[in-house]
């Protein structure tokens, strides 16, 4: 059975696969060698020609950071820092600055393994030696801008969110205990960080402590669970037909790849695309939870992964991301500015939704210039914030997502980056409890503004460089780290 699954594997990154029949049988004599990964997460291996066209890798896009959906993927330890591009103090800006998408939960990620080739070295702090993790530099609490001007108990609840999950870890879990039998008062708090946190510069994989951050929200749309011709576009939920193949048993070095297909035959070919879905060639009816008013709101829910339905009867509901259809992304806004359609600063979320105004009989063929189609779920809780990939709430202004290979997720952060559309400070602690496919390299962030308009206009105003200092604990020292898998 392992064989026959690895083939599949092997098949699908080679660009299709036959599935074996009756007359089939595989032959477990001779195992598949392992896949060939990608040198970067951006550049995807390309598959060999076959008859039936690949299942999608579910690579990051080369699109904007902040128009791009997320894909689910499981949180992965931190071994090597990816590749990531040295950030400019001023990065030239790119078409349709809207926020990445917050996935669906995932499991809380190790902390810090010990690579294979490191030293037992361990620093004063009790941390391995920075050279074992070279895009980590320890820092004094005086190297953070802003620190002492913080208020932290702002931050205290999404802390103790973290804790819900990092309490599983037996490094944390001292610190989550005493946490919560503090009081909450500010002064104590921030001792309790400089006390029991060591702050770790965050570096680029091949440059500097700069990097990008960006913000995104959870939108309001119009909307009712019944079609009519006031909502005619609908949400959908995941399809029985996807087939979703997890390499993680068979190539641990694959963690972060999942396919997804469906069945055709024998065969696994690529599922359908956004156009095949909203032109009504796929098998989905049925699959609706709710319809809303507007495509291209619609759009941007997908792209942001969570939002609420106001309802005609005043029924509030709330929606997040449950997976995808495995297509890559294509940047819209990237599309409308090469066609000439947008100027560079016109497109936006807001511009794209003005283009649309004016031009109705071409905007679902813009929507389909971009295959990849998100699935939601209904979510029964309103009363706090969306789930985020740490599987916790999240908390507006004080939540971040991440990538998971340089940041483990729950762990505390210290941000210093600007305002949007100002010159003004922005120097605060957050929690790293969310992911999504564009948030990747070692210095990247993508900011959790909140709900409704007020929070979408600054997300989608939000694109500056930045420095991050990951706090860990003092006494995560090597023997720890080995004992624990962390």
């Amino acid at each position: 059975m392992r064989t026959f699954v690895a083939l599949i594997a092997v098949g699908l990154l080679a660009g299709c696969v036959t599935l074996p029949g009756p007359e089939t049988p595989v032959q477990p004599s001779s195992p598949p060698p392992p896949p060939p990964v990608a040198a970067s997460p951006a550049e995807p291996v390309p598959p060999a020609p076959c008859p039936e066209p690949a299942v999608h890798v579910p690579a990051p896009p080369t699109a904007p950071a902040s128009e791009v959906p997320a894909a689910p993927e499981p949180a992965a330890p931190l071994a090597n820092p990816p590749a990531s591009t040295p950030a400019t103090p001023a990065p030239a800006p790119e078409p349709a600055p809207e926020p990445a998408s917050a996935p669906a939960p995932a499991p809380a990620p190790t902390l810090v393994p010990t690579p294979a080739t490191s030293s037992a070295v361990e620093t004063a702090s009790g941390l391995q030696a920075a050279s074992n993790y070279p895009w980590l530099q320890a820092a004094p609490w005086k190297d953070l801008p802003g620190w002492k001007n913080d208020n932290l108990v702002l931050a205290w609840p999404a802390w103790l969110r973290s804790c819900q999950t990092l309490q599983k870890q037996r490094a944390w879990q001292a610190l989550c205990d005493e946490a919560r039998q503090l009081p909450v008062d500010a002064g104590k708090l921030r001792a309790f960080f400089e006390q029991r946190f060591q702050p770790y510069q965050v570096n680029q994989a091949e440059g500097g402590p700069e990097g990008l951050v960006t913000g995104y929200y959870e939108p309001l749309l119009r909307g009712s669970r019944t079609p009519s011709p006031t909502y005619p576009y609908p949400l959908l939920a995941p399809p029985d037909d996807l087939l979703i193949v997890d390499l993680t048993e068979l190539y641990p070095e694959l963690k972060h790849l999942r396919l997804r297909g469906r069945l055709q035959g024998n065969k696994i070919v690529p599922y359908y695309s956004r156009a095949d879905i909203e032109t009504g060639k796929t098998p989905l009816k049925g699959r609706e939870i709710a319809w809303v008013a507007d495509p291209v709101e619609l759009f941007f829910l997908q792209v942001q992964g969570s939002g609420r339905i106001q309802m005609e009867n005043g029924e509030l509901m709330r929606i997040g991301y449950a997976d995808q259809n495995g297509h890559p992304y294509k940047s819209i806004g990237k599309w409308l500015v090469e066609q000439g359609e947008l100027t560079l600063d016109k497109a936006s979320m807001q511009g794209i939704k003005d283009w649309g105004t004016r031009n109705p009989d071409k905007l679902p063929r813009l929507l389909q210039i971009n295959p990849s189609f998100v699935f939601f779920r209904e979510l029964p809780n309103l009363g706090d914030g969306p789930i985020g990939s740490q599987g916790v709430p999240l908390t507006p202004e004080r939540s971040i997502a991440v990538d998971p290979r340089a940041i483990p997720l729950g762990a505390p952060v210290w941000l210093a980056t600007i305002q949007p559309n100002a010159s003004t400070p922005m120097q605060r602690l957050v929690m790293a409890q969310d992911t999504g496919s564009a948030i990747k390299g070692n210095v990247r962030a993508d900011f959790f503004w909140g709900f409704g308009d007020t929070a979408g206009s600054k997300a989608g105003a939000m694109k500056q460089t930045g420095r991050m200092w990951l706090l860990l604990p003092k006494d995560l020292g090597n023997g720890s780290v080995r004992k624990n898998g962390l």
